[in-house]
């Protein structure tokens, strides 16, 4: 692998770790300029094609998805690492599903339910959208439902 730093050729793995879905995660140091990054290796798996609301069709998108996420998690105390573990949760259901296509809403209902999960703000921000909280007192019972859901 070549050095993202210096671009030398020769590099040294010095840790290997695996993940749930398959990746595996390298530590490196490169044998020029002393510096150590991560790598990723994932298999590549088909994704499937999305349906929009409007019948269109879109490849599905990692960094389509991942801008999404770090909207709603903006500023909030919510680590680069959790939303790359959401963008890749989502990415291998999607791909365990086994479909050609499917509805872009199945994504959204994803990242919802995630983030939900994760930081409520960041859920409210992205639902603000999602959801089309095109209100006030929308916006406002959506928050009051998640009040009740937490007492």
């Amino acid at each position: 692998m070549r050095c993202p730093y210096c671009h030398f050729e020769k590099t040294h793995v010095i840790d290997t770790s695996h993940d749930r879905r398959g990746g595996t995660r390298r530590r490196r140091v490169c044998e020029a300029c002393g510096q150590r990054y991560t790598s990723y290796e994932r298999p590549i798996l088909a994704t499937p094609l999305l349906i929009k609301k409007d019948g269109s069709r879109e490849e599905f998108s990692r960094e389509k998805l991942l801008g999404g996420i770090r909207v709603a998690c903006a500023k909030r105390p919510i680590s680069a690492a959790d939303i790359e573990r959401i963008a890749g949760e989502i990415e291998s259901e999607l791909q365990r599903m086994g479909q050609e296509e499917v509805k872009s809403r199945i994504v959204g209902d994803m990242v919802i339910g995630k983030l939900k999960e994760l930081d409520l703000v960041a859920y409210v921000r992205y639902a603000i959208v999602y959801l089309r909280l095109d209100d006030l007192s929308s916006i406002r019972s959506e928050i009051d439902r998640l009040l009740t859901e937490q007492s």
